[in-house]
């Protein structure tokens, strides 16, 4: 009886000792590939060449029937090393943002306006419900009803972030009496894009016509002055872009659809010249909860700390709220942030968003971007932004306006001043929990180091690296001004 019970333990352990190493051994071969996949990442971004960085504005303009799309140029140098691409939509009022999806994970900002926005996430239910009357034939008297459900719907206002993730289909409406100004930036490094670096567009309705081909031709010549071959994005074509339905066959369409050739040849917009934006005359009927009720939800959910389900998760924080600010100095301005601990689908994006206002000549800190990169778009007034490569060079030192983008690369040290008018900016990072390193003000890298390390390596008295340290008090990363600047920008002698 004893043998039998100590075989029995011995063949325990070893079937234990088994499924303990070979579950050990999946985790290891799943961490190897997350590795091996991030490297791939890593070697696409291998050949930056970041001597000298410019402000960008966009560089392609497509009209449609109710807005405008603007493209920054995706072949430019900054771009390429950091992995990413940028648009700016313009919707004017009753203007509908046509369905799409893309290859890459993109974060939206809306600088201006308010609206609603669906997204349609895969495999989840449609839980908004409405009844409408349906026109019946002539043969038919009265009307009847029918129950339309579709997924949710989300109202945006200006100061938003909305997420939206690779390969998820969504459309945008502006409901408002203004234009909605809308700021995206894709990440098409992300591990979710296993095609390429280009930024690919499909469309579900509608179609974009691109820019005459003088302007095709002026970009060529710019690329040949870098010393490139000029390369067309992947999305644009000479036609310019048509929907996915375009390329197949419309009988095969119809019979999928359960629809008339005639319906099939609708959803391939062959005769639709409105562009992506188009204008909904009497306004876009849709069932969805009333404005204050969801932003009072978003705001409760926001706090209660309970984690989200993929079906009912938030896509949208508001940044732009002052009585929210992680940073705030009186005279200096604030920041607020938004990352994967406040906005749980970042963690799937792998990007964060940060809003800054500066006050007049106010300084934010001189600090580096840890683990990501950092694309600096500004929304209000006008500025001085100075980058600092490895080499201990400028890459950029100029003043900067609305509308204008620069791309901060990882580690690169950066210090930003306000003009006359003030500086609002947005920056959107390449990471769900980018870490900034400030090189000056409390919790900073030279308060962290000890006053003989600083005494020896600047040849300074003791006196001075203790103004170096403390000189700023309790001040976090946004300072008051301390000295007036000049009409143009510069700080005055």
């Amino acid at each position: 009886m004893a043998a039998t019970t100590s075989s029995s333990m011995t063949f325990f352990v070893s079937f234990s000792l088994c499924l303990l190493l070979l579950s050990h051994g999946t985790a290891t071969l799943q961490e190897q590939e997350q590795e091996q996949g991030q490297q791939r990442q890593f070697r696409q971004q291998s050949q930056c060449r970041v001597e000298n960085l410019r402000a960008l504005e966009p560089n392609r303009r497509i009209e449609s029937e109710a807005g405008v799309t603007e493209h920054w140029d995706e072949n430019n140098e900054e771009f390429e090393c950091a992995g990413v691409a940028a648009t700016r939509y313009i919707i004017q009022p009753r203007g509908l943002l046509l369905p799409e999806f893309s290859n890459a994970p993109r974060l939206v900002y809306i600088e201006q306006g308010r609206g609603f926005s669906g997204a349609v996430i895969p495999g989840c239910p449609e839980s908004f419900h409405s009844f409408r009357q349906s026109q019946q034939s002539e043969q038919e008297q009265g009307r009847q009803r029918y129950r339309d459900q579709h997924q949710k719907i989300h109202h945006f206002r200006q100061g938003d972030i909305i997420a939206f993730p690779a390969g998820m289909a969504h459309w945008c409406y502006n409901d408002g009496e203004t234009p909605v100004v809308a700021v995206a930036v894709f990440d098409t490094s992300n591990q979710a894009n296993q095609l390429d670096q280009n930024l690919r567009r499909f469309q579900l309705a509608g179609s974009q016509q691109y820019e005459p081909q003088s302007m095709q031709q002026q970009e060529e010549e710019q690329q040949r002055r870098r010393g490139r071959p000029y390369t067309r994005p992947a999305y644009q074509q000479e036609s310019g872009n048509e929907n996915i339905f375009s390329g197949f066959n419309v009988e095969t369409l119809a019979e999928a659809f359960g629809v008339s050739t005639e319906t099939a040849r609708k959803l391939q917009s062959e005769d639709d010249r409105r562009g992506n934006i188009v204008r909904v005359e009497n306004g876009l009927q849709v069932v969805r909860p009333p404005r204050r009720e969801e932003d009072e939800q978003r705001e409760q959910r926001g706090l209660n700390g309970l984690e989200e389900t993929t079906c009912s998760m938030r896509l949208t924080e508001n940044i732009a709220d002052p009585t929210r600010a992680d940073v705030y100095t009186p005279l200096g301005g604030r920041i607020r942030s938004t990352n994967g601990q406040n906005l749980p689908i970042l963690r799937t994006l792998q990007m964060s968003a940060e809003r800054g206002v500066l006050y007049r000549n106010a300084l934010l800190a001189p600090h580096w971007n840890l683990n990501a990169h950092s694309v600096v778009y500004v929304t209000r007034g006008n500025g001085r932004i100075q980058i600092v490569g490895d080499n201990g060079r400028s890459v950029f030192d100029g003043d900067v306006r609305q509308g204008q983008l620069v791309i901060v690369p990882q580690m690169f040290a950066v210090l930003k001043q306000a003009g006359n008018e003030g500086f609002e900016y947005v920056a959107f990072k390449t990471n769900d929990n980018a870490i900034s390193n400030p090189l000056v003000g409390k919790a900073s890298a030279f308060r962290a180091m000890p006053e003989d390390v600083l005494m020896n390596a600047y040849r300074i008295s003791r006196e001075e690296a203790w103004r170096l340290k403390y000189n700023r008090g309790e001040e976090t990363k946004v300072f008051e001004p301390s000295y007036p600047r000049s009409e143009g920008g510069r700080a005055s002698a």
